[in-house]
């Protein structure tokens, strides 16, 4: 889990506001835990090891059962099954199986929704010649959506955002979000400020330029 000091929160929100001074444009960064809670991967993680306690104790029968096939016997091998689908599914709620279990692209699709959702909840569609851009950056799946309005992302080459979302994916791995993120928002607000500066008589702060945390 990313924490940030309150000085990493200032500086963030210090990028922010230094780029919107010279653009119409709204910039949100946003870190949530997660996009999805993935109870699938609980199910998938409980079937694998209990599939493979059943392949296990049916290999080595011979050792565990001397004395041939009974009730008592097939109790016990049941019993095992359900204990190592019970582990799986307990497993399965912490990120690294979540992540082993889990298809890039479900983690892909699901991150994306999240970013839709998180645009429309924090009224990013609202801003002034729809020019808001939300960086959302979800840790359990280790991805960035960077999401743009209309407003702008018609008016930015393909590929624009991938720039921007490999450099707060490095910065993170190198041991520097804040930096990443503040190098994001500065990135985002050179391409809003080409695309719609700032007018000096009208360039109200439509949104908060705090990081958006969730718990």
């Amino acid at each position: 889990m990313l924490t940030f000091t309150d000085h990493e929160r200032a500086r963030i929100h210090e990028a922010v506001r230094r780029a919107e001074q010279r653009t119409t444009g709204e910039i949100v960064p946003m870190i949530v835990p997660s996009s999805a809670r993935y109870r699938e991967a609980g199910y998938r993680m409980g079937l694998i090891l209990g599939w493979l306690t059943l392949a296990l104790l049916l290999t080595i029968e011979m050792y565990w059962l001397p004395w041939g096939w009974h009730a008592g016997n097939a109790g016990w091998l049941l019993l095992g099954v359900i204990a190592a689908y019970g582990l799986g599914e307990w497993l399965g709620r912490f990120p690294v199986v979540i992540r082993l279990v889990t298809s890039r692209e479900r983690m892909a699709y699901k991150v994306q929704l999240r970013a839709q959702q998180a645009f429309y909840q924090h009224g990013l569609q609202h801003t002034k010649g729809r020019t808001g851009i939300l960086i959302l950056v979800s840790l359990l799946e280790h991805r960035v959506q960077v999401l743009a309005d209309k407003g702008i992302n018609d008016c930015v080459p393909a590929g624009t955002w991938d720039e921007v979302v490999h450099g707060i994916i490095e910065g993170i791995k190198q041991g520097r979000p804040t930096d990443a993120i503040c190098d994001a928002i500065a990135r985002c607000g050179e391409l809003l400020a080409s695309r719609c500066p700032a007018e000096s008589d009208d360039n109200p702060n439509e949104l908060p330029d705090r990081l958006i945390q969730e718990p």
